[in-house]
């Protein structure tokens, strides 16, 4: 498995707009176990995404799919700063339905 955390630095007054675009996007995507989208509690212009996918391969192969190829000029848009924080290989998960 392939993991991916990032650290997303927003326009201020824009994070909910970008929540909107990287959830639409990430609707069936083959490969990918899970892609959590989350809230800094502590500063309102800070988002964190969580990846899993099957593979790096599978991950890489997303970033051609159409809903993400038309989401990705709208994010850049409110998007000040784009960290990768962590390449993972996870090695467990517990699945909630949440």
């Amino acid at each position: 498995m392939y993991g991916l955390i990032a650290k997303l630095t927003v326009v201020p007054g824009k994070r909910a707009e970008l929540v909107h675009i990287l959830s639409a996007s990430a609707v069936s995507m083959p490969g990918c176990f899970s892609y959590v989208v989350a809230e800094d509690p502590s500063d309102e212009n800070i988002l964190w995404v969580t990846e899993t996918w099957e593979s790096r391969t599978a991950h890489d192969a997303s970033l051609q799919l159409r809903a993400v190829q038309q989401a990705i000029p709208l994010a850049k848009n409110l998007i000040t700063s784009f960290e990768r924080i962590a390449e993972t290989r996870p090695v467990w998960s517990a699945e909630r339905g949440e």
